[in-house]
């Protein structure tokens, strides 16, 4: 026993990211205190402000840019302020990362919405979305109802699970807290909706780069196991049609691994965009959606025993 603490007070930022898995599963930070959620109110007030009508589309994007910077460079400064007043590194990145995982807040959504889709309740299932998207989803069918949450899942564990993970092992508290800020700005600042059509446009390219590594190794890993072939398949044939390139992916993989029609059209706003249509032919229904929670369950649990082995042996050789 004291062989094994020792050997984890060698790799204290492998004790961080379990212990603050542990913690956010525990005691998850209620929605209502969150500090992303003050943060995200901030970013709509400071949009107000600088997002002006009058200016061309080139300065509104240089007014996007210039406000992405102040909002994530402030919190960077703050970061490294309270860095310097540390007494215990570990603790700090265990706080850190059990801020920005959102973990159970997407499995609890997945779960309530499939509640209300088996019973074909879609005024529940509208709210919920409405709360989880930009998209306006007063008007959206059953079908579209589970469409739109197969692909707000994918993304929800996604963003909120295996990226904030990735970042934690790149840059440690300081990473995964920085991308759920970017992840934020993106969403605060959506270019789907018509104000934030080139003010949004520098959030969502960062988030865009950030995304495509740890999104499209979760493309992978999902893709593993039965229907492999045809989950890889689709991304040779489909994995760069999307918009995005790591949503791309991580939707094409899941689509035509449980052969699920995913995209299409969409209305933000008032417009209706035609997005590509991925994936299989099946209509996502609430059994599909549980296999589409229960994949991401599987398949994150094995993302955090692998990033464990790869930290620990990293950790090890240095």
């Amino acid at each position: 026993m004291n062989e094994m603490l020792a050997l984890l007070n060698q790799h204290p930022t492998l004790l961080a990211m379990w212990g603050a898995l542990a913690l956010h599963w525990l005691l998850p930070v209620p929605a209502s205190i969150h500090p992303l959620h003050t943060w995200q109110q901030i970013a709509v007030q400071l949009a107000l402000r600088v997002n002006k009508d009058t200016d061309t589309p080139r300065q509104r994007t240089l007014s996007g840019l210039l406000a992405w910077s102040l909002m994530w460079m402030t919190v960077l400064i703050l970061l490294i302020a309270f860095y310097q007043l540390v007494w215990f590194d570990s603790l700090f990145h265990l706080v850190l990362l059990w801020v920005a995982l959102g973990w159970k807040e997407s499995h609890r959504f997945s779960q309530t919405f499939i509640q209300a889709y088996s019973r074909e309740d879609k005024s529940v299932c509208r709210e919920q979305l409405a709360l989880a998207l930009n998209r306006k989803t007063d008007n959206l069918s059953l079908l579209g109802l589970g469409k739109a949450c197969a692909e707000t899942q994918l993304l929800s564990y996604g963003r909120q699970v295996a990226a904030v993970l990735f970042w934690f092992a790149m840059a440690g508290g300081f990473g995964a807290i920085l991308y759920r800020l970017a992840v934020s700005l993106a969403r605060s600042w959506s270019p789907s909706r018509s104000q934030y059509q080139y003010f949004g446009l520098p959030a969502v390219r960062i988030l865009a780069a950030l995304d495509i590594v740890p999104l499209r190794l979760l493309a992978v890993v999902v893709s593993l196991g039965k229907n492999s072939q045809a989950a890889f398949r689709g991304l040779r044939e489909q994995g760069e049609n999307w918009q995005l390139p790591g949503p791309g992916w991580l939707l094409t993989a899941t689509g035509h691994k449980l052969q699920l029609a995913l995209g299409g059209p969409a209305i933000y706003d008032t417009t209706k965009l035609e997005r590509p249509r991925l994936g299989g032919r099946i209509a996502p229904a609430a059994l599909h959606l549980s296999q589409i929670d229960r994949l991401l369950q599987q398949r994150l649990w094995c993302w955090v025993a692998a990033q464990s082995l790869m930290m620990f042996l990293m950790g090890s050789l240095l």
